[in-house]
């Protein structure tokens, strides 16, 4: 197999993580509080419309970036007065906003833009690419061909969180309330405000996600076009115990998977390929459950020793 065609899906892969990756961070950020932010989904995929309506009209990177996080912060807003403020559960909550953005996307593509199905065109603007020319190792260099600002940002991202939550006082008050509410509560920690924050910060993260799926490898948006991503998401951060390091890893796994399924479809059927990245992280989260399950047991059976 030629080195450079193997040194092009690692550039796909890189770019098709960088979503699955921002949007992991922003679930582990909740999980950490003892929040499970199910509406993931619905944030990416309300900042990519957004971003992509602001694009469209103003042929702005900047203002279409400003577009995306706003709208996945109003999401994640929505997310956290009925959640958190209003006691609603979670499943129910995160469902229903996904649901709902889905809906109201395609709605508002048929008001604004007279269509179904797909935009792009009109002059818009991609997101800034960058390649790192590392002398004359080729493959080194088709590895980190015309990668977009997010998907460096992420990386960076990843490492600035570890770094609050593990080696701040801000972090370990947030990662308190994910320990015990209560206990943090008495502490005069406002566990409450916690947990409500950090599902705004997760929409954020999850519009980033939003930005780079639609702006990241061809400005483009098509009806439902996260397409399970955030769900992918919840798998990268749950493998990875809700750590942002190993998020890098889980995300980067899940985003081979997608790299592949697209580089299949030149020798395999399309409805095949296309399941792939979701048979891959059913399998996955098997494996995983069944390794915590053995490990649960393990540790039962020494504290009876």
């Amino acid at each position: 197999m030629n080195s450079l065609f193997v040194a092009a899906v690692i550039n796909s892969t890189f770019r098709y993580s960088t979503p699955i990756l921002f949007a992991a961070l922003g679930s582990l950020y909740c999980t950490q509080c003892n929040v499970f932010n199910v509406a993931l989904e619905g944030q990416m995929l309300a900042a990519s419309f957004a971003a992509i309506v602001a694009n469209y009209y103003t042929h702005s990177v900047l203002i279409a970036s400003l577009a995306a996080v706003a709208a996945g912060m109003l999401v994640a807003l929505l997310v956290a007065v009925f959640q958190i403020t209003l006691g609603v559960r979670d499943m129910v909550v995160g469902t229903s906003v996904n649901l709902l953005v889905q809906s109201a996307t395609s709605f508002l593509m048929q008001v604004i833009f007279g269509t179904r199905g797909t935009i792009q065109g009109n002059g818009m603007k991609a997101l800034p690419k960058f390649s790192l020319k590392i002398g004359g190792l080729d493959f080194l260099n088709r590895m980190f061909e015309s990668l977009s600002i997010l998907d460096y940002l992420g990386y960076i991202t990843a490492i600035l969180i570890f770094i609050y939550l593990f080696k701040t006082v801000r972090g370990f008050h947030l990662r308190s309330v994910g320990i015990s509410f209560e206990a943090a509560k008495s502490l005069g920690i406002k566990s409450e405000k916690v947990q409500f924050n950090s599902i705004i910060v997760s929409g954020v993260l999850c519009a980033l996600g939003g930005l780079a799926q639609c702006m990241g490898i061809v400005t483009v948006f098509v009806e439902n076009m996260t397409a399970g991503r955030g769900f992918i998401a919840m798998g990268a951060a749950s493998m990875a115990g809700a750590h942002p390091i190993a998020a890098i890893f889980s995300s980067l796994f899940f985003g081979a998977t997608i790299s592949l399924s697209k580089t299949l479809q030149t020798y395999i059927n399309s409805y095949f390929t296309e399941s792939f990245p979701y048979f891959c992280t059913v399998i996955a989260m098997t494996i995983f459950g069944i390794i915590m399950m053995i490990r649960k047991k393990r540790a039962l059976l020494s504290k009876a020793i």
